[in-house]
C-alpha cells in the first residue's frame, strides 16, 4: 500500500550532507510507490529543497527560522512537530548522525512511536517494509519490521546508495511556519576542532591511526596519505586518550561509526570497542608491527611493518598512480 514517506534532510556547511540523499533512496524504498517529501529545518535553507527533489524526493518542505540557523534539540522538535501536524505522514527517516541520534528518540517519544536505529539495509518483504541493523558491536545483524502505526527509522551513512541526481527533475516546495519560542539552549558559535576536509562519518576513505602513532606528530603521514586519497583521517579511542589527537577524530562503540569503501588501521591492535565502529568497512587494510594483533583478524589485506616505513610509501605510490606514471 502506497504510504507517505518525510525525510529530514541535514545540512552542514550551507551543503546538503550526503547522507540526506540516502536517506531519500530509502525512503523510495519505504513509501512502496507513494509519495517521499524532502524536509529542510534551519535558516536560509529554500535553495536546498529542489537538491532533495533532484535526488528522488517527491516535493520539499521548509521550516525558516533564525532560532533554527544552528541546531538545538528544543528548535528542531518544535519545525519538525509544525510539519508533522500538517502532513501525517505513515513514515519518517533521518541520518543517523549526531543530529539524527539526538532528535529521533525525543520525537519518537512525543509520537508514542517504536524507534528502529541505526538501519543498514531495507527492503521490501511480502509487502513488508524490513529493516536491517547491527546488534552485539556489529556481530550479528536482526530485521525489524513495524506492524502498526508511525514507521521511524536512522540510516546509517555510507549503507545505502543515493539514486541518480536528475538535473532536470523539479518538485514543489512549501513553507510551514512554526512558533520557535522557549529555547533552553541557545547556540552562539560553533567552532570545529576536526580538521577541515571529508566529513569522517561520510568518507568513503578513512585512514586511522591507533597509539602506535606514538605521538601527534605521527598522525602526519596518515593525513599525507588521506590527502592523496581524498580520505578522512581517523582513530582509535587509545590514541584519543593518549592526547595525540581530538575525540572529534574516534571511532568506535563510544566514538563514531564509520562503513567506508577503504579503511587503512595503522598502529591499531584490534580491541573490539574499536572493531563495533568500523568492521562493516567493505575493504580493511591493516598495518601493524605485531603479526599476533587482533585488527588482522577482521582484515581483508594486512602488512606486518612499522607503519612509518609503510604509509610514506603508500603515499608515494598513490601519488604515481594518479600521476599516471604506473
Amino acid at each position: 500500500m502506497p504510504k507517505k514517506i518525510m525525510v529530514l534532510g541535514e545540512t552542514r556547511g550551507g551543503q546538503l550532507r550526503n547522507v540526506s540523499f540516502e536517506a531519500i533512496a530509502a525512503g523510495k524504498t519505504a513509501a512502496q510507490s507513494g509519495e517521499v517529501v524532502g524536509v529542510l529545518i534551519g535558516d536560509s535553507v529554500q535553495p536546498l529543497a529542489q537538491e532533495m527533489i533532484r535526488y528522488g524526493a517527491d516535493r520539499g518542505i521548509v521550516v525558516e527560522d533564525k532560532n533554527l540557523s544552528h541546531y538545538t534539540s528544543d528548535g528542531f522538535t518544535q519545525a519538525f512537530m509544525a510539519v508533522l501536524d500538517q502532513e501525517q505522514p505513515d513514515g519518517i527517516l533521518f541520518g543517523h548522525t549526531a543530529l539524527g541520534k539526538d532528535l529521533s528518540p525525543k520525537l519518537a517519544a512525543k509520537l508514542n512511536a517504536g524507534l528502529i536505529s541505526d538501519a543498514t539495509d531495507i527492503s521490501e518483504e511480502d509487502g513488508q517494509i524490513v529493516f536491517t541493523r547491527p546488534i552485539y558491536s556489529g556481530k550479528a545483524f536482526e530485521k525489524v519490521m513495524i506492524d502498526e502505526g508511525l514507521l521511524f527509522a536512522t540510516i546509517r551513512p555510507n549503507n545505502i546508495a543515493p539514486l541518480k541526481r536528475d538535473e532536470g527533475r523539479s518538485g514543489d516546495v512549501s513553507s510551514v511556519s512554526a512558533s520557535i519560542k522557549d529555547l533552553r539552549t541557545a547556540v552562539e558559535e560553533i567552532v570545529r576542532k576536526s580538521a577541515d576536509g571529508v566529513d569522517l562519518a561520510e568518507a568513503k576513505i578513512v585512514i586511522a591511526g591507533g597509539r602506535g602513532v606514538k605521538s601527534k606528530e605521527g598522525f602526519q603521514p596518515l593525513k599525507e596519505l588521506a590527502e592523496v586519497l581524498g580520505g578522512a583521517v581517523g582513530a582509535s579511542r587509545g590514541a584519543c586518550d593518549a592526547d595525540y589527537c581530538d575525540y572529534s577524530l574516534q571511532i568506535g562503540q563510544t566514538g563514531k561509526v564509520v562503513t567506508p569503501d577503504l579503511y587503512i588501521a595503522c598502529g591499531i591492535s584490534g580491541a573490539i570497542q574499536h572493531l563495533a565502529g568500523m568492521s562493516n568497512s567493505k575493504v580493511i587494510v591493516a598495518i601493524n608491527k605485531d603479526p599476533d594483533a587482533d585488527i588482522f583478524k577482521v582484515a581483508d589485506y594486512g602488512i606486518v611493518g612499522d607503519l612509518f616505513e609503510v604509509v610514506p610509501m603508500l603515499t608515494e605510490e598513490f601519488k604515481k598512480v594518479k600521476a599516471g606514471s604506473l
